[in-house]
């Protein structure tokens, strides 16, 4: 875990876990140093894992409780720490498998959610592309991070993962910068496909697809893209790693950002003239 994660859940979680073991160990009545010679390593290392500046391995943490005979305090620790690290997953482990399997890992979590809220500054959001325009992308992460070549396969499994959007129950609430519609990803014809696509979107019942103008005035700046679900959860995917966050209080940050975010966004009739303007932009 990199000291500094894009995500305070992320420390936070590290810094409670520390303050377990640091409890742990002076519960024991032992110091650092008494700690370490036990454990069988440098009482620097206990210093970086009770600072938090080192995330212990599940045998870390179960050498430190018996070290202070508190075996029965391992199990707990373990858990807690394989919670900090599903917070923050760099893709060069998501990915080492290929992208199909990433299409799927979260559909429970889809399956289960009966609001979403979207916004999205680089790219169209998943459930809303085209094969196309999703051969496109995925192809493109592909050959950035030299994946083996099972685009054919992500993109399968990404439009069934789409479903979603046609069955009752469910909300999407959307908002894209308009830039996204002029990035291009794949040709012109696949431009026109995927603008035509989020214009038949915009008539399905569930969806409320909204667009930030390029030139609106504004008191919230573009961030990066996210999904919050049933405003329970929100993972957003910087370039290096994808991120999940549950605490509340940073939950409430990024609902609070997409109810300014959807307060600059036209919608309906304005909506849709951005978009075919996008397309007549591309001839």
């Amino acid at each position: 875990m990199p000291p500094t994660s894009p995500s305070y859940s992320v420390q936070a979680a590290r810094a409670a876990l520390a303050a377990r073991l640091r409890e742990i160990r002076l519960d024991a009545g032992i110091t650092k140093r008494e700690l370490a010679a036990r454990c069988g390593w440098s009482e620097a290392k206990s210093s970086r894992i009770e600072n938090a500046r080192t995330a212990p391995s599940d045998d870390d943490l179960r050498a430190w409780c018996h070290a202070c005979g508190a075996d029965d305090q391992a199990a707990s620790l373990v858990a807690a720490n394989r919670q900090a690290d599903s917070m923050y997953v760099q893709w060069k482990r998501l990915q080492r498998t290929g992208l199909k399997q990433l299409q799927t890992a979260n559909l429970s979590l889809f399956e289960r959610t009966r609001h979403f809220k979207v916004y999205c500054s680089n790219v169209v959001p998943g459930f809303l592309q085209t094969p196309g325009y999703a051969t496109a992308l995925l192809r493109a992460i592909a050959t950035f991070r030299g994946l083996s070549d099972d685009v054919a396969d992500a993109v399968t499994a990404r439009m069934n993962r789409s479903r979603i959007l046609h069955e009752n129950g469910r909300t999407f609430a959307i908002v894209l910068e308009e830039t996204v519609l002029r990035y291009r990803l794949g040709d012109a014809g696949v431009m026109a496909g995927q603008l035509g696509s989020l214009l038949s979107a915009m008539d399905l019942p569930s969806v409320s697809l909204g667009i930030i103008p390029a030139a609106a005035e504004r008191s919230m700046w573009a961030i990066e893209s996210f999904t919050a679900f049933d405003d329970r959860r929100v993972d957003h995917e910087p370039l290096s790693a994808s991120v999940k966050i549950t605490a509340p209080d940073e939950v409430d940050q990024y609902l609070k950002a997409f109810g300014a975010l959807h307060q600059h966004a036209v919608y309906g009739a304005d909506a849709r003239a951005l978009i075919l303007r996008a397309i007549e932009a591309l001839h």
